[in-house]
């Protein structure tokens, strides 16, 4: 039973659930979650069955295969689209509530190794937000630049995690997680149906749109809120602060041009 004792806890740490919610999805005792993970008992036939189900995997795989080292399987919730499965680890408070974890913006490069693992996500500053209530699993990202202005650089957006992304309506801002562009807040535009792809918008119009094909994109979170240490200009519309970003663009080139 050691392979089982073993798979039983990668698979609950790869998917982020504490020993508690474990038992509470196989309804039975967390210090049976416990036992079975350290070998102190042997699941019941039925316990390795329901274990099967829940993780998406067959029971032969459970008993026999090292989960672990495998290279060819993730687990967690599947998505609508991108044709994988997407492993989503959370964190919880002391009443069993799911946190929000802050990704600062030096973090965005790690993230991109460490969004599916829980001991890293266990390692994120995190923090409630009441208004927010249980609509969703919510995560927070420290934005960099001037791409959405007037967001401003340094801007932490919460986001609300999106497991459908052909769901998503034309226009909605969001924070995009892939490989190939890193941690990135964008306006997205569907085109999952005819091209496989969104098509991302900045607000600040010095920036031009691209597509990002959805097998590149790792996570997808609906902007919902924002924390900010800037407050808005009075009367300074979106026209008037890429204007001064233009300038301040061309004061730049001069300068290098002097140089």
């Amino acid at each position: 039973m050691d392979m089982v004792t073993s798979n039983i806890r990668h698979l609950r740490k790869n998917a982020g659930y504490t020993q508690a919610q474990l038992a509470e999805k196989l309804e039975i005792k967390r210090s049976l979650v416990g036992a079975y993970e350290e070998g102190r008992a042997e699941p019941k036939l039925s316990t390795l069955v329901n274990i099967a189900k829940l993780f998406n995997i067959s029971l032969d795989e459970l008993i026999t295969a090292d989960l672990s080292s495998s290279t060819g399987k993730s687990v967690g919730s599947a998505g609508a689209t991108g044709g994988k499965l997407r492993v989503l680890a959370i964190t919880v408070d002391e009443d069993q509530k799911e946190n929000i974890e802050l990704v600062p913006h030096k973090a965005s490069a790690g993230y991109l190794n460490g969004y599916a693992d829980p001991e890293f996500i266990e390692e994120l500053p995190r923090f409630r937000l009441p208004m927010l209530g249980n609509s969703g699993t919510f995560r927070a990202f420290e934005i960099s630049g001037d791409s959405m202005l007037p967001i401003a650089s340094g801007t932490v957006i919460v986001g609300r995690y999106i497991e459908d992304w052909s769901s998503i309506k034309d226009g909605t801002p969001c924070i995009i997680v892939s490989q190939k562009e890193g941690v990135v807040f964008k306006r997205v535009y569907n085109k999952i149906q005819e091209a496989s792809s969104l098509r991302l918008h900045s607000d600040n119009p010095v920036y031009a749109p691209y597509e990002l094909h959805v097998e590149d994109i790792l996570e997808i979170w609906e902007a919902k809120s924002y924390i900010s240490s800037t407050f808005p200009i009075a009367d300074l519309s979106l026209d008037k602060l890429s204007s001064i970003v233009l300038d301040l663009q061309k004061e730049v080139q001069k300068l290098k041009k002097v140089d």
